[in-house]
């Protein structure tokens, strides 16, 4: 279980940390409250979150213009309670091997115009809403 916080802790991770795990992390901090926390990282992080992705979350009541891309380290997997890779390939470099970690196959939004992302923002949210069920029935 979580080593390093009394907090269940989940760990979204993405290879740039610009779109579609800045967006798991934001939701899920709002829709736990406080009795759950999320980070996200990336294995080669972006030096800007995606302004499409930005736009969107926005939409939605979300800010993340001033989040910050950031390096997945071993410490944070370490920490976690579930590691979710967000379909990029970032699980091989994942040293996740003993956490539970799953894969979620989201399209990546980079690139992609405004009403593609909301398509994978809503994706995100459906997907982060059962997580966080699953995770309250685990405790």
């Amino acid at each position: 279980m979580n080593k390093g916080s009394k907090l269940p802790q989940v760990l979204f991770v993405c290879v740039h940390n610009a779109g579609r795990s800045q967006m798991a992390e934001a939701f899920f901090n709002r829709l736990a409250q406080g009795k759950a926390r999320a980070l996200s990282a990336g294995t080669a992080p972006a030096d800007a979150i995606d302004p499409t992705v930005v736009e969107a979350m926005r939409e939605v009541g979300i800010d993340v213009s001033c989040n910050k891309s950031k390096v997945l380290t071993p410490e944070m997997v370490e920490q976690a309670d579930v590691v979710v890779t967000m379909g990029c390939g970032a699980e091989g470099v994942c040293p996740a091997t003993f956490v539970k970690t799953e894969d979620w196959g989201l399209a990546d939004p980079k690139g992609q115009p405004l009403p593609e992302v909301r398509t994978i923002r809503d994706e995100i949210r459906a997907r982060v809403i059962e997580l966080s069920k699953r995770m309250e029935c685990n405790n």
